[in-house]
């Protein structure tokens, strides 16, 4: 069998074009995770148990239902029920209600890590509830939380390709559609793993520097 390479540069800035769309994507679904697993979290932690029952309903629902499923209820199920939306802005909501279950527990976690003795200690120091999330509670539950954090957003940026179910042209669904047209199935979706190497490198690198400049290691 007789493989064509030479064919695959002209290709190349469609799967750009693809892997700019996977990176937006990921990053509008992984700020909509960021906010409801602020919020889901809070609840789970939350000292009246209506707000803890509901936070975890949600987040046992999602996490116990393939993100695919979700997917196709946002951008197939919605419209039975008048709310109409665009492949990309369903997938990138379905990805972010994904990601906002797994941040809840997370961000739980992180706040769980904390030292009683840091409490103890801004108390000490005449800290309101407010001064005592701000200054002492958030930073180490971030602290904690970030590498899980790093990981769920690469999870994330993989999980983006389910979206070519859909008809949505980020990176795997502009493969799909070349290797449809071309033929050149092994050359295209080799050059597109490729790409997705490049993208979970690159987006680790930046998560690393970011954790380096956000948790400083002489602030241990």
């Amino acid at each position: 069998m007789a493989f064509h390479w030479a064919a695959i540069p002209r290709f190349i800035p469609q799967l750009l074009a693809g892997a700019q769309l996977t990176l937006l994507i990921t990053l509008v679904a992984m700020l909509i995770g960021i906010v409801i697993g602020v919020a889901m979290a809070a609840g789970r932690v939350s000292r009246f148990r209506l707000l803890r029952m509901l936070a975890g309903l949600y987040v046992e629902f999602v996490r116990n239902t393939p993100a695919l499923l979700q997917i196709f209820i946002l951008f197939f199920g919605m419209p039975s029920l008048g709310l109409r939306m665009s492949a990309t802005t369903a997938g990138s909501i379905a990805l972010g209600l994904n990601a906002g279950a797994y941040l809840a527990e997370i961000f739980r976690a992180g706040l769980a890590g904390v030292p009683p003795g840091s409490r103890e200690a801004a108390v000490a120091l005449a800290f309101n509830r407010l001064q005592t999330l701000v200054y002492i509670t958030a930073p180490l539950a971030m602290r904690a939380a970030w590498p899980a954090f790093c990981n769920l957003f690469i999870s994330i940026l993989l999980a983006s390709s389910l979206l070519s179910a859909i008809s949505v042209y980020e990176l795997t669904g502009i493969t799909n559609d070349i290797s449809t047209k071309t033929f050149l199935t092994f050359e295209v979706y080799s050059v597109a793993a490729l790409f997705y190497v490049a993208l979970n490198v690159g987006v680790s690198l930046l998560l690393a520097l970011a954790g380096r400049l956000l948790f400083p290691p002489q602030s241990r």
